[in-house]
């Protein structure tokens, strides 16, 4: 994979893709490509197949989801979102969150740090 930039990586610079394209799911597996990952800005692909959870947690930073593919339960604090393909929602610095594939989903991640 032809990479000509020095802070986006795992893709093929100066090429159109398809971003759902960009991270295949696998049964029973929680895939993910990184694409940044800094000081103030980290952006990662996931593939959650049907059940797959990451457990609550918090960041230091706020972050952002957009589902592009699926169905996921997203928590945050005591609330809980469902969101579908081409919706998104910003998850708090320091607020406990976890994500539930309700069916399998993708999703693409950015999360924002202090600077």
């Amino acid at each position: 994979m032809e990479q000509t930039g020095k802070f986006i990586k795992n893709i093929t610079h100066s090429q159109v893709h398809n971003i759902v394209d960009l991270v295949e799911y696998r049964e029973g597996r929680v895939e993910s490509r990184t694409l940044a990952q800094g000081k103030n800005l980290s952006l990662t692909l996931f593939a959650f197949d049907k059940g797959e959870e990451i457990s609550a947690h918090s960041s230091p930073g706020d972050a952002l989801v957009h589902i592009l593919d699926g169905e996921a339960e997203i928590t945050i604090g005591d609330e809980k979102f469902r969101l579908k393909a081409g919706e998104m929602i910003v998850m708090p610095a320091g607020v406990p969150h976890a994500l539930y594939a309700v069916e399998r989903f993708k999703m693409f991640l950015a999360v924002v740090f202090q600077p």
